[in-house]
């Protein structure tokens, strides 16, 4: 039976000293290194925001896929050095809404969708929202088991891929197309229709298991595109994010494709299983 008034004790409790002690344990360099390129790539989505209320539009674009470059990397980081954390997931998910729901819709508010009024600003507050839930989904679908090909996949379009798509209409127009009042309310409904695309259930390419190491013939071919794509991004911004935008809307459908592939193979398979067992039985 515990007593209802427990002793004093001037030193404290055990559990109370190693509570302390650990409060005060130095933390590793690895478990901060990826909080801080996702703390980067927060730094990018503000940016992206201030951009959008100076009206420099290059740059807005700029930061978001800084982000969303930045973004891919953390997680990479912090399976290389083994640094992840509960922490870092957290402030990953916190830094993603900000910087693909939050920065996007206000860049597409102060771009046009103003000019819509309030059906402007539901727009890209919808596609906010969305966001969020897309990314809220992703954190509770972390703990569910799945079959090893469905890391080839998302379930819906991801926050970043969603931030620099849902940017379309801006690069179009940037590339010398009016601006006209009037597609304020076409660019809301484009808007609208990518946060469904984010909180919809279709499969999407992931590119997660192109694995950690290229084989040796492939190296000098990859640094020749990869400065290609860094030459074209930097020269020709909108062209190539017109063109990666819409190559990336049409790969959904192989995704689908692929997807149902790998459904119907594993139907299969059990239900040869299941034959295989009524058999011997």
């Amino acid at each position: 039976m515990t007593a209802p008034f427990p002793p004093y004790d001037p030193g404290g409790s055990v559990e109370n000293k190693k509570k302390r002690t650990r409060r005060f344990q130095k933390v590793p360099v690895r478990m901060i290194l990826p909080n801080v390129v996702t703390l980067l790539a927060l730094c990018a989505g503000l940016t992206a925001i201030r951009m959008a209320f100076e009206a420099r539009w290059e740059f807005a674009m700029g930061a978001i896929i800084l982000a969303a470059v930045l973004d891919g990397l953390d997680g990479r980081v912090a399976r290389m050095v083994k640094g992840t954390s509960r922490f870092g997931a957290e402030l990953d998910s916190l830094s993603d809404f900000v910087n693909f729901g939050v920065a996007p819709a206000i860049i597409l508010y102060a771009w046009m969708l103003d000019e819509a009024r309030s059906l402007g600003w539901i727009a890209a507050m919808i596609y906010a929202i969305c966001c969020a839930l897309r990314l809220a989904r992703f954190n509770v679908a972390l703990d569910e088991e799945k079959p090893k090909w469905a890391g080839k996949f998302f379930t819906g379009v991801p926050s970043p891929a969603g931030a620099i798509i849902v940017l379309l209409p801006l690069y179009i127009e940037r590339l010398g197309m009016p601006h006209y009042e009037e597609l304020a309310t076409p660019v809301g409904l484009y808007a609208l229709l990518i946060g469904f695309l984010m909180v919809s259930q279709l499969p999407s390419f992931s590119g997660k298991q192109f694995g950690t190491r290229v084989r040796r013939e492939w190296v000098l071919p990859l640094f020749v595109v990869f400065v290609a794509l860094v030459a074209l991004l930097l020269s020709f911004p909108f062209e190539t994010m017109t063109v990666v935008t819409l190559g990336y809307l049409a790969s959904i459908p192989f995704a689908f494709r692929s997807f149902r592939k790998h459904m119907r193979e594993d139907a299969e398979a059990a239900a040869a299983a299941l034959q295989d067992t009524e058999d011997k039985a």
